[in-house]
């Protein structure tokens, strides 16, 4: 790696981790960046995995006392625990397979997860409006937890643009504070990543000189990042969500179908 790859790298990672602690979606500059620098796709998704570990982690960090709601712990023990399994799924798939028929499907994920997010708030008023209605609220969080499964294997595969995905699964759960779902994303997507980690480690496929010249500065870009979210107003972020969901799914469209 010459001393340009790293500092091209390292700044790649920087925004990358910053944008992760927003809205998700870091993965769209990082890994491209890793593929310029002639690393095969495989062994730069799991390059990947390692360099953004520690910006989504420092990321949860920051948004540590939107975590201490007994409510929003409540609901992490049962997602976590789904998360993992479906991470180990996704990570033993991604070393069994080749990336480009799920690649094929990125944009059509994107661009359904967004949508999702778009009419999250009607979705939530419609959980709201359940009352006593204790089988409809069963239903959400089953709704809820079978997405988080899949979003969780997705993760363990690939996991570009996963935080768009993880904020429409916790639209399900009625949690009202987008901040709450920004912390809740990001420890989420740290753990299933924590799993896939390990096994990618295993399978000796990470590039670690460019993974750690990454890691340092998406550990930096995740915690500034997060740190400048939870100073915007609400609508704002929603906004910068749907815009980079939008415009991730129409990249990857023109990119695989062009």
């Amino acid at each position: 790696m010459s001393l340009n790859e790293a500092v091209f790298l390292f700044f790649a990672a920087l925004i990358a981790g910053a944008l992760n602690a927003v809205a998700g979606g870091g993965s769209f500059i990082s890994f491209p960046s890793l593929l310029f620098t002639g690393i095969a796709p495989i062994a730069a998704n799991a390059t990947n995995t390692a360099a953004l570990w520690p910006g989504t982690a420092a990321s949860a960090a920051a948004y540590w006392r939107e975590l201490r709601h007994p409510r929003v712990r409540k609901l992490l023990g049962i997602l976590l625990i789904v998360g993992f399994a479906g991470g180990v799924i996704g990570a033993h798939i991604l070393l069994r397979t080749p990336q480009t028929t799920f690649m094929k499907m990125v944009p059509w994920l994107l661009l359904g997860a967004t949508l999702l997010f778009v009419a999250s708030r009607r979705i939530t008023a419609w959980a709201r409006n359940q009352g006593e209605d204790s089988h409809g609220k069963r239903a959400l969080f089953a709704l809820a937890l079978l997405m988080d499964f899949f979003i969780a294997v997705y993760v363990g595969y690939f996991g570009a643009g996963a935080g768009i995905l993880m904020l429409a699964m916790l639209a399900l759960l009625d949690v009202e504070s987008i901040h709450a779902m920004n912390g809740m994303k990001a420890l989420l997507v740290t753990a299933v990543n924590t799993v896939a980690l390990v096994i990618f480690v295993r399978a000796r496929i990470i590039v670690w000189p460019d993974a750690i010249v990454m890691l340092i500065g998406a550990a930096g870009g995740g915690y500034a990042g997060a740190y400048w979210a939870q100073k915007v107003n609400p609508a704002l972020v929603r906004k910068i969500v749907i815009a980079i969901g939008f415009g991730m799914a129409a990249y990857f469209f023109v990119k695989q179908y062009a």
